[in-house]
């Protein structure tokens, strides 16, 4: 299982042509505003490391987390929700789309669903269109289940899985206040940044 025992903040972008070169891979962390991405990413890391807010949609840039001084998490703006200003709204989705197709750091997509939504025609289009990228792989994670019952999880797996059209096994439920999922991702972690 990987360790994270160094993590830090490196810099953030709004335009993907300054992201500097580099050797190192990217993992990415894609999902809805509110899905909880910052805090996932706090509890990987075992400390707060990126910015969380009550308030959807705080993330408004591409920021960047140097981990292990080996590797790169990534942090990108949340979709479905913000009450950021419409210029800086117009943005997003080109200086996301220009990161996901033309980074060849990029390796992973950590795609972040609330396991009590089912995914709308969004995070369909989102999972199609990652498929379609040469060579990157995707890591499913159901956020926030501590919200729900052992019953009730069991049964927005089964719905999740069946409108995303992936495997059971392909998701891993996480909560943070539980502190369910970290282990089970770490795994997967481990044999993505040793490949």
């Amino acid at each position: 299982m990987l360790k994270i025992k160094k993590s830090e903040f490196y810099k953030s972008f709004i335009d993907y042509k300054k992201i500097p070169e580099h050797n190192k891979i990217e993992l990415a962390f894609v999902g809805r505003s509110n899905v909880g991405k910052s805090s996932l990413i706090n509890d990987v890391c075992g400390r707060k490391i990126a910015m969380t807010s009550s308030t959807p949609g705080k993330t408004q840039l591409i920021n960047f987390f140097f981990i292990n001084n080996s590797f790169y998490f990534v942090d990108l703006p949340g979709y479905g929700y913000s009450k950021s200003s419409k210029d800086v709204r117009k943005k997003w989705p080109k200086m996301i789309e220009d990161y996901l197709v033309y980074r060849k750091q990029l390796k992973t997509i950590i795609f972040l669903l609330d396991i009590r939504r089912i995914p709308n025609e969004h995070d369909i289009f989102l999972k199609e269109w990652f498929e379609k990228i040469e060579g990157l792989k995707v890591i499913y994670i159901l956020t926030k289940s501590d919200k729900l019952s052992k019953s009730d999880i069991n049964n927005q797996i089964k719905k999740i899985s069946a409108h995303l059209n992936i495997n059971l096994s392909d998701m891993i439920c996480y909560s943070v206040p539980k502190k369910t999922g970290k282990a089970e991702f770490l795994k997967k972690l481990e044999k993505i940044i040793s490949t």
